[in-house]
């Protein structure tokens, strides 16, 4: 298991890459004073190995790792502590989720989850549950959905 987790954080440190649209959506989500959490079934080491690589170790208050919880995704548990430990309802909170087993999560803990469609059909994310299924953060849909959030903060 650890020549695995060595390999894949060899190869993540040599080609990860944001996604387009990811330094506009975060100005955005700070901008609005939203509370932030990253919710991962993936091993600390390599959570914070991506994180980092992806400038965003300062943008998250908390990292929560499914193992590290009484049940991982696609479990609630996960998500629900995050809630608790940022003292956020589910009501007033949304997701951003790649994995089947992540969405079905987010949808448990009662929150909207918004499909990044990298790794699965936007179909299968679409049936896990999501509201609606992005290939980027540039994606049109984000931020008419961005932008109704908003009129509802100002509401």
């Amino acid at each position: 298991m650890d020549d695995k987790e060595d390999m894949f954080r060899r190869i993540a440190s040599e080609q990860l890459k944001p996604l387009n649209g990811l330094e506009e959506v975060c100005k955005w989500i700070e901008d609005h004073g939203l509370k932030r959490a990253a919710v991962t079934n993936a091993p600390r080491p390599n959570a914070e190995l991506i994180i980092s690589m992806l400038g965003l170790s300062d943008f998250f208050e908390l990292l929560i790792i499914g193992s590290e919880c009484e049940r991982a995704k696609p479990f609630p548990d996960p998500y629900l502590k995050a809630l608790q430990e940022l003292g956020v309802s589910p009501k007033h909170a949304f997701v951003f989720e790649d994995s089947i087993s992540g969405i079905k999560a987010g949808v448990a803990a009662g929150m909207p989850v918004v499909g990044l469609g990298l790794r699965n059909p936007a179909k299968l994310l679409s049936e896990a549950g999501a509201t609606f299924v992005i290939k980027d953060f540039n994606d049109s849909k984000l931020w008419t959905a961005l932008e109704e959030l908003e009129t509802e903060i100002h509401a």
